[in-house]
C-alpha cells in the first residue's frame, strides 16, 4: 500500500463513522413527540415506565422539558411503542442502504 491508498482507506473509514453519526442523531431527534401539551421522547425508558403504571388511567409525569403533565398511560404507550417502532424501521432501512454503497 502507498501513501495514497492509506489516505483513501482512512478517509472512507473516516466518512462512514461520521455519516452513521448523523444518521444517529437524525432519528434521535425524530424520537421528539407531542402529546397532550407535553414533548416526549418515544424510547425504552419512556415505555418501560408507561408499562410498569399500565393498571392506571391517568397520570401526571414528567416530559421531557420536566413540565409535569397529565396523561392517559395506554393513549401514550401506544404512541411511544408505534412512533419507536416506525423511527427505529427507518433508521435500519438507511443504515442498509449506506452500508450497501460502501
Amino acid at each position: 500500500m502507498d501513501s495514497n491508498d492509506i489516505y483513501q482507506y482512512a478517509k472512507t473509514r473516516f466518512d462512514n463513522a461520521r455519516n452513521q453519526q448523523i444518521l444517529r442523531e437524525k432519528y434521535q431527534a425524530k424520537l421528539k413527540f407531542a402529546y397532550n401539551g407535553g414533548m416526549w421522547e418515544a424510547g425504552p425508558t419512556l415505555i418501560n415506565a408507561l408499562t410498569c403504571m399500565a393498571d392506571t388511567e391517568l397520570l401526571v409525569i414528567e416530559d421531557l422539558y420536566n413540565n409535569p403533565v397529565k396523561i392517559n398511560v395506554q393513549e401514550l404507550l401506544q404512541l411511544a411503542k408505534s412512533h419507536w417502532q416506525e423511527q427505529m424501521n427507518g433508521w435500519l432501512t438507511e443504515y442498509e442502504e449506506n452500508s450497501k454503497e460502501r
